[in-house]
């Protein structure tokens, strides 16, 4: 490492620590020359590989970007969202690879949105399986249904009646006897 004060060839560690988010590691280097301290910051670089071929840095901002576009209109809060992104590079670098396909990468993102929200789960799927049909968007809910048990199926019938009697503005509409009316 180069003195950034005198351009000396070399430099000493004085202290290093990780940062909070342990996903760097903070160097006080001291120069054997002048005597003069400075920072560093080193990070383990990841890579991403478009469909393209072009190799660029994983960037969690575009992970969240690309999950907010799905989450639209959805009850998703920004500390979800960053959340889910911090849990999808965890995910990716986990891996032990310097480079990630796309492909990589959007299967790291399929299964925390499947537990943030289903709707938006099936809006990115959609997009990123490349669903072409109607049959597609079924087969994705059958599997969803599948792996949530029968138990949640109940559930959602009974919410389904529920809302099934809901009339104008979500009330819950009874039916009067024709007697009572008179």
């Amino acid at each position: 490492m180069h003195c950034p004060f005198c351009r000396h060839p070399d430099s000493r560690v004085v202290d290093s620590r990780t940062t909070d988010d342990g996903t760097s590691i903070r160097r006080r280097r001291q120069c054997p020359d002048c005597s003069r301290r400075f920072t560093t910051v080193e990070t383990c670089s990841l890579m991403v590989v478009k469909r393209s071929g072009v190799t660029e840095p994983f960037s969690r901002t575009k992970v969240i970007n690309g999950v907010r576009k799905a989450c639209q209109g959805r009850p998703v809060t920004e500390d979800a969202l960053a959340q889910l992104g911090q849990r999808v590079e965890e995910a990716v670098r986990a891996t032990g690879s310097a480079e990630l396909t796309t492909h990589d990468v959007g299967l790291a993102i399929l299964g925390p949105l499947q537990e943030l929200d289903l709707v938006a789960f099936l809006r990115f799927a959609s997009v990123y399986r490349a669903f072409d049909s109607l049959e597609d968007f079924e087969a994705a809910i059958a599997e969803l249904r599948q792996a949530r048990g029968p138990a949640a199926d109940d559930e959602d019938a009974r919410a389904g009646s529920q809302e099934d009697q809901r009339g104008p503005g979500g009330t819950i509409e009874v039916p009067v006897p024709a007697h009572a009316a008179d």
